[in-house]
């Protein structure tokens, strides 16, 4: 063997050496249930309930955390439309099937009674479009390790899921199942926050960076995906009577203590969280006999449970 094979097969078997155990394929990876089941408290993150909304459906409540740090126009018109009673008396005005659950004023609709609109108070008729805001070091950020279509990095920040382009210095939130964003028409500047949305489908990531995000429906998200779909089109419905309406939306931190959710949300930075993301890349067990080893950003739920549950809702 020359002087020069012989250093190279040195330095792979240095670096072979230097790897980690391979993991027995033979053994099932944990469940999201069992490695929740052994996180610790300080890897849960109780929401702020100033960025939380509770939106009271007939069938139940609807719990949404906004993302300030991301939409902080928009998280403050919605909160000053809260305040002022805007949604309440309001409906969810249409269903598309595997797309998106919208709600806002019917009258506000291609086909409403323009003469009948409710007014928006004080809240800020447009905003400017906060599709996209520059890189925060500061933010806590957990990367994917698999890739993206849509954009060079994603991974989640806050309990949100993220995208970023960092030779652009820019990040936004994306369109995963669950993510509120705010309904506008064609000017990008046209959305107030007065008529909201939620992904109900397949993520719809080609709309990312074309429409604000919100945030994100953290409980009782079943109650808005379960609903008839309109026959309308683009799913909105065409009579009053398959409308159903709002109740009421409040912000958390107007209520009573004894009335609020007692929710935790598992922080993304933590190793429970990277515990849950590995095995979900890489699940084996008695249906799963061959791993995929990647994973989509939209396919990772961030768990959230009640502050005295040891289980997580998701």
């Amino acid at each position: 063997m020359r002087l020069g094979q012989l250093r190279a097969a040195l330095v792979l078997t240095s670096a072979l050496l230097a790897l980690p155990a391979m993991a027995d394929t033979t053994k099932a990876t944990p469940t999201s249930k069992e490695l929740i089941a052994k996180s610790k408290p300080a890897e849960w993150r109780t929401p702020d309930p100033e960025n939380l909304l509770y939106m009271q459906l007939p069938q139940g409540r609807v719990v949404i955390e906004l993302a300030p740090d991301f939409t902080p126009l928009h998280a403050q018109n919605i909160r000053t439309l809260v305040r002022e009673h805007y949604f309440d008396g309001l409906a969810i005005i249409r269903v598309q099937d595997n797309f998106v659950t919208q709600w806002g004023d019917p009258n506000d609709d291609d086909n409403g009674d323009k003469s009948k609109i409710k007014p928006l108070g004080t809240a800020k008729p447009k905003l400017a479009p906060e599709y996209t805001r520059s890189i925060d070091p500061k933010l806590p950020w957990t990367a994917l390790p698999d890739g993206d279509v849509y954009a060079p990095q994603v991974g989640f920040s806050e309990g949100f899921p993220v995208a970023r382009d960092p030779a652009k210095g820019r990040e936004w939130l994306v369109h995963c199942y669950g993510m509120v964003g705010v309904a506008r028409d064609v000017a990008p500047d046209s959305g107030s926050g007065s008529s909201l949305y939620t992904v109900i489908g397949q993520a719809p990531r080609q709309i990312d960076r074309n429409l604000a995000i919100a945030g994100r429906v953290i409980e009782g998200m079943p109650y808005l995906s379960a609903l008839p779909r309109g026959t309308g089109p683009l799913g909105f419905y065409t009579q009053a009577a398959q409308r159903t309406p709002i109740l009421s939306v409040k912000v958390a931190a107007d209520l009573p203590a004894s009335q609020r959710e007692n929710l935790q949300v598992l922080r993304t930075d933590s190793a429970t969280f990277a515990a849950i993301v590995e095995a979900k890349r890489n699940r084996r067990d008695a249906f799963y006999t061959l791993p995929a080893g990647k994973i989509g950003l939209c396919s990772i739920d961030v768990p959230v449970r009640t502050e005295t549950s040891a289980e997580a809702k998701h």
